[in-house]
């Protein structure tokens, strides 16, 4: 069955959390199943008992294991928030997850509620306006959800650190590789984002201290981790979520290579050692 794509204008002032003023333009992947699921996950992460956000972001992340990896669903003729929990990368994982423990922490069980999150977090102050409102890059996604108070960078808390300095241009780049971009509009607006991460100082953790016991230490369940690329031009090219066994970090992530959720066979650390197009990570926490 050919995927239906249902879009809305959903207008959620007397029903969404303070600060919410906008009508939030929608496009959902199934309507019905989506919605039903994001209320069924709330409500039954609202009633039970957690020792931490961290836990709970773990637990939420958890439910997903098993959803087909299917990239780029964000994509269309018009920027528009979409809502899709059963089509999923490495990017629309990590976002669905955290807005679902954000929406959860605050006590709050419908799926408008989670709309408001998701666009919080996937937006330049939380507003939707165009393809480069979109928070393509991560250290430009860190840096504006930070400022709003969403989450914590905690990279720089642990024990081992170290600094890398990067120009970030790779979208403008590499033009042709985004439709979007064949915009001139839209491209001029993502060479002014770009500008502001000329030279962009950022905490890492090196692949070679990932496997020490005061690393593994530090890292907590639910921990949202961001692969830091060598390449020269970029800063990320995949995200995860922490799952510990037995005091062992494992990452939790939606996997092109298997073609879905999963979590890894091997810890985090081994991971990334058989990744050599990878330096390390950065370490992001909610509240």
């Amino acid at each position: 069955m050919k995927r239906i794509i249902f879009i809305f204008v959903i207008i959620l002032a007397a029903l969404a959390p303070q600060g919410w003023a906008a009508p939030v333009p929608t496009r959902f992947h199934n309507e019905a199943a989506d919605t039903a699921r994001i209320n069924d996950i709330l409500s039954e992460t609202v009633a039970r008992h957690y020792n931490s956000s961290g836990e709970r972001t773990a637990d939420i992340a958890m439910r997903f294991i098993g959803t087909p990896y299917v990239a780029h669903t964000l994509e269309g003729d018009e920027e528009l928030l979409t809502v899709n929990l059963e089509e999923l990368d490495c990017t629309t994982f990590v976002e669905t997850v955290m807005a679902l423990s954000l929406t959860a922490g605050e006590h709050r069980t419908t799926w408008h509620d989670y709309i408001y999150n998701l666009g919080r977090l996937r937006y330049r102050g939380g507003e939707v306006n165009g393809y480069a409102s979109r928070l393509h890059y991560i250290s430009d996604w860190a840096i504006d959800n930070i400022h709003r108070g969403n989450f914590r960078d905690v990279t720089s808390n642990f024990p081992s650190v170290a600094y890398l300095v990067r120009t970030i241009d790779f979208m403008t780049a590499n033009r042709d590789k985004y439709p979007a971009l064949a915009d001139d509009s839209q491209f001029e607006r993502m060479r002014s984002v770009e500008i502001g991460y000329r030279n962009h100082r950022f905490p890492y953790i090196k692949t070679s201290d990932l496997g020490k016991k005061a690393t593994m230490a530090a890292l907590r369940d639910g921990d949202i981790v961001a692969l830091v690329t060598k390449m020269k031009n970029l800063d990320v090219t995949h995200m995860g979520v922490i799952i510990k066994k037995d005091g062992v970090p494992y990452l939790l992530h939606a996997s092109s290579l298997l073609g879905k959720v999963v979590l890894t066979t091997v810890p985090l650390a081994d991971f990334m050692k058989k990744n050599p197009s990878l330096a390390g990570i950065r370490v992001f926490r909610l509240e």
